[in-house]
Formats: C-alpha cells, structure tokens, sequence
C-alpha cells in the first residue's frame, strides 16, 4: 500500500503557503529578443511535408513574430490578475495559482499540465470554472481551482536529487490539497497531468473523490503488443478502434523521438537552454496534429491558439530556464504511458479527436471500470483546455456533476 505524506512527515516544513509573483528583468527580454533575432538557420528540409521535423518556413515565421512583435508584458499582465503561491513540500518549493470561487459549495479542483505545457495551458479555464455564472454555466457547477506547476516546470523549484517521479508528485499533490483545507476535492489532468493524477487515484488520499483526463490511459495489452511489432492492425476493430489504432501506429513510427530522447538523455539538450528558437522547434514537434495547427497559426490562419498563446508558454520556459529541467520528468518515470492502471475511484473521460489517440469507448470502460462520464468531444486536440476552453469547462461540469449529486443526496440522508 502507497503511503500518504502528510505535513507531519515531511521534515522541518513549516507548510507556510507564501504570495508568489514574478517579473521578467528588461534585460532578460532585451536577451531573448537578441538570441532569436540571432538565430543561425539551418539548410532547408529537402522534403514539402513534415516527414523531417518543424519546417524551415513554420520556423522562421515563429521567430520574425518573436523577434519583432511579440510582447511579453500582456502575458505577465494575464499572470499578474490571478493569486499565485509558493509552498514547500518534501523539499521543494511548488508554485501554484489559486483561484476559489465566490460560490460558497464550489468543488475543489487540483489541475495538471503536461509537456511541453505549463500553467499558461489552464489561464483561459480559470474564469468558467470559479466564475460559471458569468459563463453559460450555473452556479451550482462552481470550482474552486488549483493549478500547480510540475517540479522543474515554470515556477516550481528544480530538483537537485532524483526521486521526482508522477507517483512523488501525486503525494505531493495530495499535501497541497490538504494543505490549502480541503478535505474533499477532484483532480484533472492530461500528458504528465493524466500520469499524475491517475497516481492520486491509485494512492487514495484521504478526500480525492475522483478524477477527469483528456488523456487517457487505455491501451489493450494485445493492441499493444501489435503495435510494438509494427505489424497490421488486429481483425475486427471497430470504426473508433482503427481510428485509434492509425493515430497510435503514427505515433509510435513517427512521433516518439522526443520522449525517446528525453527518457534516455534528458542533458544532452544543453542546446535548448542557449537557443530560443532550439527551444521553440523542440517543443513545437511534440505531436503531429499540434503541430500542424501551430503552423497554420503562424501561416496566419486562425484556430484555437493564437501566435502569443504558443509564445508566451515557449518563453516561460525560456524565462525560466526550464527546458532540461522539466525534460528529467521522462528521465525519472517508469510507468508505461498508455497502460491502464487500474484506478478504481470514479473516473470521467473527454475525448479530443486530434489528441495523440483518441481513445475508444470500449477500451475506456475496461480501463477505467468505475467511469461516470465519457464523452467524445467535436474539435480539440492535445492541449484541449488551452485550444478548446468552453468545450474542456463545459465537460468539467459535466463530469463532476454526479458526484456533486452524489453530496447533496447524502447530506439529505
């Protein structure tokens, strides 16, 4: 049985919970314009598709924008209209925004992002879930919303040991929750956010009620086995199967080369901390549909993000200097990405159909057997909350809502 840290275990932590706030210095500003308006290019793809990586002209556009228009000033203005904090837990310092809602029975929420994503994922989801009123939603769907940066993301501290795996996290989480007073809450995630959530709900903390993610881990031991053999797809496959099964079989021969790299040598990317634009290429080819709506982005089409959304996460890392850093997260997990876990708290899951699979109802329901809501969602892909906020709040209060009835029915009893 997984252990609970508690604020007793966990040394000399005083468990303050201290303001946070943060100001880009001009001259780190003045720094990263010159390094991207400095950029040595290389030779262009000898291929017109994606086949090689970021192309030259996606590029190129990203960094005239960076180098010459983009304003980092209305991003820190977004960071600076939300509470932000800093706490100690286990050792380390963990930022996070804490917005509660004004709605005296709001459902507390504890929110992960994921790679290559930080906190400014979750900004645009902030408002419709402590505010739903304002938003199309009742009142009676209120959160009260936690949004925590990954240690060595963003503003959280970087670890100096190992350890810091999804499980070490997912306790720590659980610290936070408990921390801030709430003894009964919900947690939410996709990418790391799905692995570290799924870990709260296999650890059982005292109050974690359930779980949503955009990101699923349901993978069939035999369709992973055809997978990994590169082989054809098994007979018999339902229509949303082989959709699945085609995204995976994508991903698995053309996608993997990232998460490759940083499981296995997650130093090696020094580069990334001396080249925006090196940075900007690395996390722009995380997967294969996120990455061609970043380039229609910047070929001037519009979609879900806008040119500053993409820029103000890469420069937070840039600012932050967390590229290697936030990398050793594949380093130091060991748990098979798109296996299921077991969890057996209940469970919601929202579907984008652009995600890196969309996970099949079939396969949903013999991985998550205590599942309370599914739903697969029109448009939307990888950073869902981000690209797609109305449709991400509106399965939020969706999927939490049985649980919240589930309250009110035993306070009648």
């Amino acid at each position: 049985m997984t252990s609970v840290l508690t604020d007793v275990e966990i040394g000399n932590e005083t468990g303050d919970v201290r303001p946070f706030t943060y100001k880009a210095s001009d001259a780190d500003l003045a720094d990263l314009r010159r390094r991207v308006n400095a950029t040595k290019w290389p030779d262009r793809e000898t291929v017109r598709d994606t086949s090689q990586g970021v192309q030259l002209d996606t590029i190129q556009q990203l960094a005239r924008y960076w180098g010459r228009e983009y304003d980092w000033s209305k991003c820190q203005a977004k960071l600076d209209a939300v509470p932000q904090f800093v706490t100690e837990i286990d050792g380390l310092d963990i930022h996070f925004i804490h917005v509660r809602s004004k709605q005296e029975n709001a459902l507390p929420i504890i929110i992960t992002h994921g790679w290559p994503g930080s906190i400014i994922e979750q900004m645009k989801i902030i408002e419709p879930l402590t505010n739903p009123g304002a938003h199309g939603g009742s009142a009676l769907d209120a959160f009260h919303v936690v949004i925590p940066s990954l240690p060595g993301h963003g503003f959280s501290a970087k670890p100096t040991t190992t350890g810091w795996d999804p499980q070490r996290i997912a306790r720590a989480w659980a610290v936070l929750m408990n921390r801030l007073g709430y003894s009964r809450f919900v947690a939410q995630g996709g990418d790391w956010g799905n692995a570290v959530t799924e870990q709260m709900a296999l650890q059982s903390p005292p109050g974690l009620i359930g779980i949503h993610t955009n990101m699923p881990a349901t993978l069939p031991d035999d369709i992973a086995q055809a997978l990994a053999s590169g082989g054809a797809p098994p007979s018999g496959l339902t229509t949303e199967e082989k959709y699945a099964w085609d995204q995976l079989d994508y991903f698995y021969k053309h996608g993997l080369g990232y998460a490759q790299e940083m499981a296995g040598r997650p130093q090696t990317l020094c580069a990334l901390a001396d080249s925006p634009v090196g940075l900007a290429a690395w996390m722009l080819d995380h997967d294969i549909a996120s990455y061609r709506l970043i380039a229609r982005v910047f070929a001037g089409e519009r979609e879900g993000l806008t040119r500053d959304d993409i820029l103000d996460n890469v420069t937070l890392y840039w600012l932050t200097n967390t590229a290697v850093s936030s990398a050793r997260l594949y380093w130091e997990s060991k748990l098979p990405f798109f296996a299921p876990k077991n969890v057996r708290i209940p469970t919601a899951v929202s579907v984008f159909p652009d995600e890196i699979y969309a996970a099949p109802e079939s396969w949903t329901r013999r991985a998550y057997p205590n599942l309370i809501h599914y739903n697969r969602l029109p448009k939307g892909g990888h950073f869902a909350a981000w690209e797609q906020p109305q449709y991400f709040t509106e399965e939020m209060r969706a999927s939490f809502r049985p649980l919240r009835e589930q309250s009110v029915q035993g306070r009648k009893s």
